[in-house]
């Protein structure tokens, strides 16, 4: 009986010791003034679409913020990037979601990273379109159509075209 009561107490310990780490986590982008980087966020947002991870978009909650997994990686990503990020504990997230809920809010998931297309002539310099500029800043990847692309039926492998 005191053995068994030893071991009761010691996983106890452990479980207190560990159990908030073994609740997962999320990390929050905030994209309101705290945010440093606001561009390179979207970037990170869209890196994290193309690794296989889901990202919610908390339209209205802080500026646009995205919601995303708390992984090494992603810290490790956002520190290269420059973007501001918080980790949000389960409770935390809980009462984001009930302000999303009674608020002028939504949060919409992502599943997978947009294919983006700049319509621009081929002879167009990168710096010529403000868009491009962004999108190359944000390490959002693209490619460039013209007509005949158009015109070959191309439209169709894009998600987003800018004009």
């Amino acid at each position: 009986m005191t053995r068994h009561r030893t071991v009761s107490i010691a996983l106890a310990c452990v479980l207190v010791l560990l159990g908030p780490s073994l609740v997962a986590a999320k990390m929050l982008v905030p994209m309101d003034l705290t945010q440093k980087n606001h561009l390179k966020a979207y970037g990170l947002a869209f890196w994290s679409l193309t690794q296989g991870s889901n990202v919610e978009w908390l339209l209205n909650y802080r500026g646009g913020a995205f919601l995303m997994e708390d992984l090494e990686i992603l810290r490790r990503r956002a520190v290269i990037m420059g973007v501001t990020f918080e980790e949000i504990s389960p409770g935390n997230e809980a009462s984001i979601r009930k302000e999303i809920e009674s608020e002028n809010m939504e949060a919409v998931l992502l599943e997978k990273p947009p294919r983006v297309a700049i319509y621009t002539p081929p002879d167009k310099q990168p710096w010529d379109d403000a868009v491009t500029l962004a999108l190359t800043y944000a390490e959002v990847p693209y490619d460039t159509i013209w007509d005949e692309d158009v015109l070959d039926g191309r439209l169709s492998e894009y998600d987003w075209l800018h004009l």
